[in-house]
């Protein structure tokens, strides 16, 4: 029963928020992983570390790092994941190609 004087529109149904879990975290983590694309990710605590991420499940995120030692990361204490715009994807690092250019003699 709607109120007199109201201005509700009985017909529009009850007001909606947007959801807390779109469901898309693993499916955008699994992307991440199997392209190896380079990512930062900043804690909690304001540090960012840089890496790709090789593994993830529930409760972490492996990142993975060359030169450096890989670290496991509780996703509660993730602020952000960011993709790594200045850095190309891992598997673009192949002998002969640099940025995406051909390094070959012919020109």
């Amino acid at each position: 029963m709607a109120f007199r004087g109201s201005n509700h529109d009985s017909n529009a149904g009850p007001a909606r928020t947007p959801p807390d879990d779109t469901r898309q975290e693993a499916a955008y983590l699994k992307m991440l992983g199997d392209q190896q694309c380079p990512v930062s990710i900043k804690l909690l605590d304001g540090s960012v570390v840089r890496g790709w991420i090789e593994y993830y499940d529930r409760r972490m995120v492996r990142l993975t790092r060359e030169g450096q030692a890989n670290l496991f990361i509780f996703k509660h204490e993730i602020a952000y994941i960011a993709e790594d715009a200045e850095s190309q994807p891992r598997s673009g690092n192949l002998p002969g190609v640099k940025n995406g250019n051909s390094t070959s003699a012919a020109k």
